[in-house]
């Protein structure tokens, strides 16, 4: 399997009433109840709606030349030349048409892929290391709560 590319979110990972993890598909997750807001505030609700919209819009892109991307969707209604401007300006990154961090490096280790997510911590006083090999038995890349699947 080629790795580099674009993968698209595949699935959300939330908690359920039994604290046990539960993977909703993006438009199951859109639409998924919002215990931790007042809904009936309307505008709580819209921000709310919004950013699962953002959320369900990432992307991750995996270049040949070892960088890795994680992409989110512009701003709705946002004029093309504030995007240039905001580019121009270095406060924003755009690939392919997606807000991109800066770019994460990728390797090949023993066959299997592994990234730096430049998450730095310890782990019992001891230096955690930021690489992970984030491809499960499933083929699905894993970061954090979101899962991947790759385009085709």
């Amino acid at each position: 399997m080629s790795y580099t590319g674009k993968w698209k979110l595949h699935s959300v990972m939330i908690f359920d009433d039994d604290n046990m993890p539960l993977f909703l598909t993006p438009e199951e997750y859109l639409s998924s109840p919002m215990p931790y807001i007042d809904e009936s505030d309307e505008e709580a609700v819209a921000d709310e709606i919004r950013e699962r919209g953002r959320i369900i819009g990432m992307s991750i892109k995996i270049c040949e030349d070892g960088k890795l991307y994680m992409l989110s969707p512009l701003p709705e209604n946002i004029p093309q030349e504030e995007v240039d401007a905001a580019v121009a300006a270095g406060i924003i990154k755009v690939v392919d048409g997606a807000i991109a961090d800066e770019p994460k490096a990728w390797e090949f280790r023993d066959g299997e892929l592994w990234f730096d997510t430049g998450i730095e911590g310890e782990i019992y006083e001891e230096k955690a290391d930021s690489w992970v090999k984030p491809i499960d038995e499933n083929g699905f890349f894993n970061f954090m709560n979101f899962r991947f699947i790759k385009e085709d």
